[in-house]
């Protein structure tokens, strides 16, 4: 529920009308003396706390902030606070007043998608010094309540961080007269958040720290163009840029009529999550996952997609090759496919694929398994995978926030709301929204930076082929190839949930960290 302030205030107000004796800070808890104190949007100073990790052996203390940047107009009058939580480094022990020296010490500004999205997910799922709890390899969270527990596998050894909400995400909101409006597009979103960073770089003299961008699904739209726009506008380089489970080009996943291209780019991630399933014929079961994929993704170029685009001029024969290969690939019965038109969006098969077991698989991480009311329906009524992280990690974000890092707000965090319509602005309008060309604009002006590119086999939000195809498509010279990282999990969209897939993470980012100048 996206419950605002002005509710929560009437709220208070008509408990007042019942209770006209009493004021906020008297009104008491049934059997406490604790007051309960009045309606609190943000404290009046930053909560900063010391804390420690072990990772990789070694003893990380660091220093944990909580607070809010203003973003201001040209008159100088506030236009959004941006709520951030920061972790940096301390040489020596907790009572050392003492940080590496900032050209000595990377820094990240790591956020999340959605749009909408707070940065909850990377946070607590690999980059923080806390994650969440799972209890199995697979990343079931058990039965609650859920908390956080030391990450052992965080990058906090190779980076100072800095965690940021946009606009209508976490604590973050528009103050004054703005509206919150002003910050749901492509544009106004890249300009806020690279105001943010350039604040943040000045206020916590930092401007000669090697620079990371990091983020993940829509966040990685965002990293595309924040890489760009910080250059562009403020000068400030880019050392590396995290992009997990990407989406730089949108006409590789809007299924919509008239665009073909999706149909084939999601087609290697049915045939790994078929495989996963046990739902694939025998020829392809019986053998080791990438030799499918690997078929799949040659299948998907060289007859799927020319058949697609060929249409009613197939024959025959070669629609029924067609028909009969692509059911191989996904396990999905040859008739279905036929009365699809060949066309298998993820909604189809995730409903499709276990329909005989009456389970349904998951859109942002394809291993997870629901249960439809409906066995027949069209499409599945819940997404498995994220039913699986919300309660886990909104319960262990709230408690973290306020048990570890002391910082107190009443204000709801917004782990994941409705930020629509979101405006494309010049990105989007009469196309579909790329900014593929925004990052290989960026790479070509900055020589030096790195990019890494992580993508789940079984993402069926951002698929691991549209990434690939998306690459191998932005006219990226070909001597900057090699400063493209790309590294593969056998997970979803948050694929850090997969306790291997979480360890081989984080030792592809120790490498890629040490690759950086």
């Amino acid at each position: 529920m996206n419950l605002k302030v002005p509710t929560v205030v009437a709220v208070l107000s008509a408990t007042l009308l019942m209770f006209p004796g009493l004021t906020p800070a008297q009104d008491m808890e049934a059997g406490s003396q604790t007051p309960r104190s009045a309606f609190q949007r943000y404290p009046d100073a930053p909560s900063v706390t010391r804390h420690s990790v072990e990772i990789n052996g070694q003893t990380i203390n660091y220093e944990a902030t909580a607070d809010t940047l203003t973003l201001v107009d040209d008159e100088g009058e506030p236009r959004a606070k941006l709520f951030y939580m920061a972790y940096r480094k301390i040489d020596g022990g907790m009572d050392s007043a003492r940080f590496p020296a900032a050209t000595e010490r990377p820094i990240t500004f790591s956020f999340n998608g959605g749009p909408g999205s707070s940065s909850v997910w990377l946070h607590l799922g690999i980059f923080g010094p806390r994650r969440v709890q799972y209890v199995d390899e697979v990343g079931n969270p058990g039965a609650p309540p859920y908390t956080v527990i030391p990450n052992a596998h965080s990058l906090l050894d190779k980076s100072d961080f800095v965690f940021i909400d946009p606009v209508s995400t976490g604590y973050s909101r528009a103050e004054g007269d703005t509206s919150e409006k002003e910050f749901h597009g492509l544009e106004s979103d890249l300009d806020a958040v690279a105001d943010f960073i350039r604040l943040y770089l000045t206020r916590e003299e930092r401007w000669s720290s090697p620079k990371i961008i990091a983020g993940e699904s829509y966040g990685t739209t965002r990293a595309a163009g924040l890489m760009q726009r910080l250059h562009s506008r403020h000068g400030i380089a880019t050392t590396g840029v995290l992009l997990v489970s990407p989406v730089l080009e949108f006409q590789t996943i809007r299924f919509g009529e008239g665009n073909d291209l999706p149909f084939p780019m999601f087609l290697p991630s049915y045939t790994a999550t078929a495989h996963y399933h046990n739902a694939l014929p025998e020829k392809w079961q019986s053998r080791p996952v990438d030799e499918a994929i690997t078929e799949a993704r040659r299948f998907a170029l060289d007859e799927y997609l020319p058949a697609l685009l060929r249409g009613a001029a197939l024959s025959a024969a070669e629609r029924n090759s067609v028909r009969t290969t692509l059911s191989e690939m996904t396990g999905i019965d040859p008739q279905y496919l036929e009365d699809a038109g060949l066309r298998l969006t993820q909604g189809r098969f995730s409903k499709e694929l276990l329909r005989h077991r009456n389970q349904t698989v998951g859109r942002l991480d394809a291993r997870f398994i629901g249960i439809d009311g409906d066995h027949v329906g069209e499409r599945y009524t819940y997404d498995a995978s994220y039913e699986a992280i919300r309660s886990n990690y909104t319960e262990a974000l709230n408690a973290y926030i306020r048990e570890e890092l002391r910082y107190e707000s009443d204000l709801p965090y917004e782990i994941l709301t409705s930020v629509w319509p979101w405006d494309y602005g010049s990105a989007g309008r009469d196309r579909y929204v790329s900014v593929a060309d925004r990052l290989r604009d960026a790479m070509h002006r900055q020589p030096h930076a790195r990019v890494y590119v992580a993508m789940g086999h079984h993402d069926l939000a951002t698929p691991f082929f549209a990434a690939e195809t998306t690459l191998n498509r932005m006219k990226l010279d070909p001597g900057y190839r090699d400063r493209i990282d790309l590294a593969y999990y056998p997970a979803g969209h948050m694929m850090y949930v997969h306790q291997p897939s979480l360890e081989k993470m984080k030792a592809d980012l120790d490498a890629f960290y040490e690759s950086l100048p």
